[in-house]
Order: C-alpha cells, then sequence, then structure tokens
C-alpha cells in the first residue's frame, strides 16, 4: 500500500479495503463511460463530451493530481436522507419523505477531500472530511441506482434494456458499499466525532438506537412497492416517474453544490441531456 496520508488513513478508518473499492468504483465508472460514447457512435449517433469543461481545480494537497476536474468536491451540501429511506418501511412512490440522517451535512457546505496541507493538521478534521466522503458516495450512488431502474422502463430497445439493466446493477454494488462506509462513520469507534475547525458532528447512531438510522445495515429494508395492498418488498427506491427521473437526477447534483465553478452552460447542457433521456418513450 505505502506511505499513506492521512485522509488515505481516515478512509482506511472507515474500511480496511477503503483504497481498493474507490479505485474499484473509479475504474468502473470510466468503463461505463467509455463503453456509452462507443455504443453511441457504433449506432451513428454523436458522443457526449464534457472535456471543455474539465476546468474547476484540483485539491491543493500533497499527492493531488494537477489536472482540470469536471465536478467540485469542496463544496458539498450531502443530502443524507437516502440514509433513512432505506431504513424505512414507506417509500417516496408514495409520497413518503424523510429526515436528513445528519442535518448539518444538507444545511452546510463541507469538503470531501483535504483542500490543502493544512487539512492534514487535525486528525478529527481529516476524519470528518472522509466521513462526509462517505455520505457524498451514497448519496452520489443511490441517486445512480434509481436513476437506471426509472430509465429502464422507457426503454423499447432490447438490447439498450440489456445496457441500463447491467450497468444500473453495478451501480447497486457501488451503493451497498458506500451504505455500509456511511454507517461506519457514525458508530465507534469512529463516532461520537466532532470537527474542531467547524462543528460538524457526526453522532454515535449506536447510543440511541434507531431502526431508521442502524449502522450495521446495508441492504434495503422491504417497503410499500407498486401496491400499498401488496406485500412489502425489498426494493430500490424510488423509481416512479416524477421521483427521481433523468431531470430531477441533474438537479439533485446540481443542488448538491458538485458542480459549483462551472459556467451556466455546463449546467444547461446537463440538463439537454436530462431532457433528451425523459423524453424516450417505451
Amino acid at each position: 500500500m505505502g506511505h499513506q496520508n492521512p485522509y488515505q488513513v481516515a478512509l482506511q478508518n472507515l474500511d480496511g479495503d477503503a483504497a481498493q473499492y474507490i479505485s474499484s468504483n473509479t475504474l468502473d465508472e470510466q468503463s461505463h463511460a467509455s463503453f456509452l460514447n462507443a455504443y453511441l457512435i457504433a449506432k451513428g449517433q454523436e458522443p457526449v463530451d464534457l472535456d471543455a469543461f474539465r476546468i474547476l481545480p484540483s485539491s491543493q494537497a500533497k499527492g493531488a493530481q494537477q489536472i482540470g476536474r469536471l465536478t467540485n468536491l469542496m463544496q458539498l451540501s450531502v443530502d443524507t436522507s437516502w440514509y433513512v429511506r432505506y431504513r424505512s418501511a414507506t417509500s417516496p412512490d408514495f409520497g413518503a419523505t424523510f429526515e436528513q440522517a445528519i442535518p448539518q451535512l444538507a444545511d452546510g457546505q463541507f469538503t470531501a477531500i483535504p483542500r490543502t496541507n493544512d487539512d492534514f493538521g487535525s486528525t478529527a478534521h481529516v476524519q470528518a472530511i472522509a466521513n462526509t466522503a462517505a455520505f457524498h458516495f451514497g448519496s452520489i450512488e443511490q441517486g445512480g441506482s434509481s436513476l437506471y431502474a426509472t430509465l429502464a422502463q422507457k426503454v423499447s430497445n432490447a438490447e439498450v434494456l440489456k445496457i441500463v439493466l447491467s450497468i444500473g446493477g453495478d451501480e447497486i454494488c457501488h451503493f451497498l458499499e458506500w451504505v455500509d462506509f456511511a454507517g461506519n462513520g457514525v458508530q465507534p469507534p469512529i463516532a461520537p466525532l466532532t470537527d474542531p475547525t467547524n462543528g460538524l458532528v457526526f453522532p454515535n447512531f449506536d447510543a440511541t438506537p434507531n431502526p431508521l438510522l442502524q449502522t450495521n445495515l446495508i441492504f434495503p429494508v422491504p417497503c410499500e412497492f407498486i401496491s400499498p395492498k401488496l406485500p412489502r418488498c425489498a426494493v430500490i427506491r424510488p423509481t416512479s416517474a416524477g421521483q427521481i427521473d433523468a431531470v430531477g437526477a441533474a438537479n439533485y447534483f446540481i443542488g448538491e453544490g458538485l458542480f459549483i465553478g462551472q459556467p451556466p452552460q455546463f449546467n444547461q447542457l446537463l440538463l439537454n441531456l436530462a431532457h433528451a433521456a425523459d423524453a424516450a418513450q417505451r
């Protein structure tokens, strides 16, 4: 593994296989992008090229590659309601809403990566950054899991359905790993944890047992599905139209601050692609 900086150590505190998981997740997503663009070209369509928007600055901490970035990971407002949703027997497809597991993360702007070497100074601070990353990973992947399941319902071509279900299944694998990551950040020995630089608190959810905050739960709790009259079923949710369609997912990522620093043209391009996806009909 070689010498690790304090951030890498903090991620290892959440899971001893953190480095491999993050590397594998990255390689998976790169393979998805490469495959989908190649598939579009093979079908005589224009590929998606976002290289003109790789303009956001990299972290200035030691070890970070100084390359243009598409996303901002240093000013995130992380939605943590997904953590509660997947532990609930109710479903957003039937109008259910969910509290934030960590309201501070959703209400503020926090970094999920060290910004400079100064972020390595406090052990509690760098652990809070890693914990933020864990909840951010889960927030992104739960959206992708629902989006693929939603888009699959619009597909009319068997080969495209195969692609959507196959890539969507891989996104679910990612999501389950980050569910475990996030849960590890809110139980001993990591939690309770307070970031001394900004007051961000990661409580010990095990201190006051609450089934909606259970830390060792990875799989979805059975919930309402198709009809409230049917037995509850363990499923990805939401998957209904109007819940997390492509436009909803794009706006979700924008709202989390993932594209802070990008020009308006980037968000518009993203939303145009999302509208085109949502316009598909079976």
